[in-house]
């Protein structure tokens, strides 16, 4: 680590219930914070812990459920507080990079021109500036496959709508706050929506329904409605229709 890199935050363990224990690394949406999580959880699951059931990394925290007929809990946070007090940010599990295709605006991003009105821009420069910049995925949650984005521009930052919508389609490209998301089923949202991906990502017929994991990286790409109803056709057929690189 060098002089110029803040020290991790001391971990904190706290009880989920009978079966769960949870490690938190702070209490803010960072990026730093949620690098952490994954590099524990990565370790964590390299240690194989007998009764563990599964985990689930958030923005700042990891859950572990297990099995207390099986783990001993005092003994399991004992592990995961060694474990995160000097877990290395760049321990980092290898990822991928997710090229996403959007069509912006119309009647697939029905709140483009408000979103720009409200930041004095015009549509295509909110358009390029969403566009422009790397997402990571903080965490899956709110609804199956729902993808929680980091890296939105601070231009574009936009408190929520205050008539929240009861429902909004699957697909959907939003902003909220200082966030970004694609909406993985049709669900209520007091999100912004800037356009439609023909990307499905949630569909049970696929091996694992999820296509995002945490800490993997997202880049949209603007397409035509052309193009959109193009890919719309293919994701209907099972068609993952993003290009994906893998990262070291």
């Amino acid at each position: 680590m060098s002089d110029s890199t803040p020290p991790n935050p001391s971990p904190r363990i706290r009880v989920a219930g009978t079966g769960g224990l949870v490690v938190e690394f702070g209490s803010v949406v960072d990026s730093r914070l949620n690098r952490l999580v994954m590099a524990l959880d990565a370790r964590f699951q390299e240690a194989a812990w007998p009764g563990v059931i599964e985990t689930v990394p958030t923005y700042r925290s990891l859950l572990v459920v297990f099995d207390p007929l099986v783990a001993d809990r005092r003994a399991l946070a004992q592990e995961l507080a060694t474990l995160a007090a000097d877990v290395p940010i760049d321990e980092e599990p290898a990822t991928r990079r997710w090229h996403v295709p959007v069509a912006y605006g119309g009647n697939f991003g029905e709140d483009l021109d408000h979103v720009a009105a409200l930041h004095g821009l015009d549509p295509g420069e909110v358009i390029r500036q969403h566009a422009s910049v790397e997402y990571r995925v903080f965490m899956i949650g709110f609804a199956p496959g729902f993808a929680y984005l980091g890296g939105l521009t601070k231009a574009l930052h936009t408190p929520r709508r205050l008539d929240p919508r009861q429902r909004i389609p699957a697909g959907s490209i939003t902003v909220g706050g200082l966030q970004a998301a694609i909406t993985s089923i049709e669900a209520p949202s007091g999100w912004h929506m800037l356009g439609r991906t023909p990307l499905r990502t949630f569909d049970l017929r696929r091996p694992d329904p999820f296509l995002f994991r945490p800490g993997d990286r997202v880049r949209f790409r603007p397409i035509s409605e052309e193009e959109h109803a193009r890919l719309s056709t293919l994701a209907d057929m099972g068609v993952i229709t993003a290009d994906v690189e893998k990262l070291a």
